[in-house]
């Protein structure tokens, strides 16, 4: 398959990278450090190139023979500074449903191709109808547990919005909310997957690792099961 990974130097969309290639497909990779991360670059199948993943002209431009679009946006690079990233989506929280908005419109231009977008735990249902980022004090105590500021709410409600925004279309879009506890850590292949509720572990937790939503998120683009739907995983 062809493949493109938006945020492809970052900590899950790098683990993507190598999850495709490793499965022998041919990876578009596309890094706001394209240019050094082309010079540094030693494997094959792969090309390295610049996007603004929040212009649909640009995202338009790149779609040519790709049969599935991975985005793994996210401001600032958060596989390099994290806290940047997090000031940066408090900051704008909007802009992860303007990139939703921008990554549709593109895709006008090529309805075959899917697109994938990796978003955030916030909005899954911890109850029936229960969703911590709708609550301010669910969210905040479980940003207390991550060690997240309490402002970051306003990201993860960003992220909520972004998932409203590709319900709204007939595009052919998956959406894959990862475990509330993320991180680089072993890739096992052992996990189980879920819809609009969290997986959760025999302790209660949600937990993923970063190498194992790599897994995961190959296996849709080679076998789609989520198309407009929402996905989680966890342990």
């Amino acid at each position: 398959m062809h493949i493109g990974v938006i945020g492809a130097t970052g900590t899950i969309g790098s683990r993507v990278v190598t999850e495709a290639l490793d499965r022998g497909h041919n990876v578009k990779a596309f890094s706001r450090d394209a240019a050094q991360a082309r010079r540094e670059e030693r494997r094959d199948n792969i090309t390295w190139t610049s996007v603004d993943v929040l212009d649909p002209k640009s995202i338009a431009g790149v779609l040519s023979g790709l049969d599935v679009l991975i985005s793994g946006f996210q401001p600032g690079n958060a596989a390099k500074d994290f806290a940047d990233t997090v000031r940066r989506s408090i900051a704008n929280p909007t802009v992860y449903a303007t990139a939703a908005r921008a990554l549709l419109k593109a895709l006008e231009s090529r309805p075959q191709t899917r697109l994938i977008v990796i978003g955030g735990a916030g909005s899954l249902e911890i109850e029936p109808g229960v969703v911590r980022a709708d609550s301010d004090e669910l969210l905040h105590a479980a940003l207390d547990q991550l060690g997240l500021p309490r402002e970051y709410a306003a990201a993860v409600r960003g992220h909520r919005d972004a998932l409203a925004v590709l319900r709204t279309s007939n595009r052919l879009w998956t959406y894959f909310s990862p475990a509330e506890e993320i991180g680089p850590g072993e890739r096992t292949g052992r996990f189980r997957i879920g819809g609009d509720q969290p997986v959760l572990d025999a302790d209660g937790r949600s937990r993923i690792s970063v190498e194992d939503a790599a897994i995961a998120l190959i296996d849709e683009a080679e076998l789609p099961r989520f198309v407009q739907r929402r996905f989680t995983i966890g342990y």
